[in-house]
C-alpha cells in the first residue's frame, strides 16, 4: 500500500513557503536610493568632472579665436591730394598687426567720381585679393581692368567681375578721412550690385541666397552702413 503523500508530490510543493529574496544589507523599507546606488552615481560625476576638466579647456582654446573678433583697425595710407578719379594707386596696409610681413596687404585707392555716380569726397578702396582662390589681382591701366594671373579672372573698372572663373566682385576696404589723409579700415564683401555685405572667403558667393548658404564668420566687421 502507497503513502498518499509519495502518491501526490504537487501537494507536496504546494505546502511549502516561498521565501521572498533578501534584500542588500543596509536596505530598510521605504528606501529609494541604494547605498550601491549612490557609489555608482558618485563615482559617474566624478568621472564626468574630469573629464570635462580635460576636454573644456581644449574646446575652449580650440573655439575662442573663432568667435573673437580683433580690434578694428584704421591705417593712413595717402593724402587727399595722392588719389585722383581716373585710376588707381596701390597702397600697402597692415590688415594683421604683429605678424610681420605676412600681415600686410595691399589695395588700390582712388578718389570716387561722379562717372559712376560716386561721392567725389569719398574715396573707394579695392583689395587685390581674387574673388577666386585669393590670388593677387593687378590694376592694368591700358585696360582699365583689374587681372588675376592665377587663373584669368577679370574684373571691371569698379571691381566687377567680368570674366574668368571668380564668382564675385572685389572686396573693398572701408574708407575715411581725418585731417586731410585717407585711412583704410576694416574689409568687406559686396554683391553683383556693389551692396556691402559682410566679409567672404574667396570662392563664396554673395547676395540673395547666396548670403545664406555662405554665412560670414563671426570674426568679421559689419559693413559700412551706407
Amino acid at each position: 500500500m502507497s503513502d498518499s503523500k509519495n502518491d501526490n508530490p504537487s501537494a507536496e510543493s504546494s505546502s511549502r513557503t516561498v521565501l521572498p529574496d533578501p534584500e542588500p544589507r543596509g536596505y530598510f523599507e521605504g528606501e529609494s536610493l541604494t547605498r550601491r546606488k549612490v557609489f555608482v552615481v558618485a563615482s559617474q560625476a566624478l568621472g564626468g568632472v574630469a573629464a570635462a576638466a580635460v576636454v573644456l579647456p581644449a574646446v575652449g582654446f580650440a573655439l575662442a579665436p573663432v568667435f573673437s573678433r580683433g580690434e578694428e583697425r584704421w591705417e593712413a595710407v595717402g593724402s587727399t591730394d595722392d588719389f585722383l578719379p581716373e585710376t588707381y594707386r596701390q597702397v600697402v596696409l597692415t590688415e594683421t598687426p604683429g605678424i610681420g610681413e605676412a600681415g600686410k596687404t595691399t589695395a588700390y585707392v582712388r578718389q570716387g567720381s561722379a562717372k559712376y555716380e560716386e561721392d567725389p569726397a569719398e574715396y573707394i578702396a579695392i583689395s587685390t585679393r581674387c574673388a577666386h582662390l585669393g590670388c593677387p589681382v593687378r590694376y592694368v591701366q591700358a585696360a582699365t581692368n583689374f587681372i588675376c594671373p592665377c587663373h584669368g579672372g577679370v574684373y571691371d573698372f569698379i571691381g566687377k567681375r567680368i570674366g574668368g572663373p571668380p564668382v564675385r566682385p572685389l572686396d573693398h576696404f572701408q574708407t575715411r578721412v581725418i585731417d586731410g589723409n585717407v585711412e583704410l579700415g576694416p574689409r568687406y564683401s559686396v554683391t553683383n550690385d556693389l551692396k556691402a555685405v559682410r566679409t567672404r572667403d574667396p570662392g563664396e558667393f554673395t547676395g540673395g541666397i547666396w548670403e545664406y548658404l555662405y554665412p560670414p564668420r563671426p570674426t568679421t566687421f559689419p559693413p559700412p552702413s551706407s
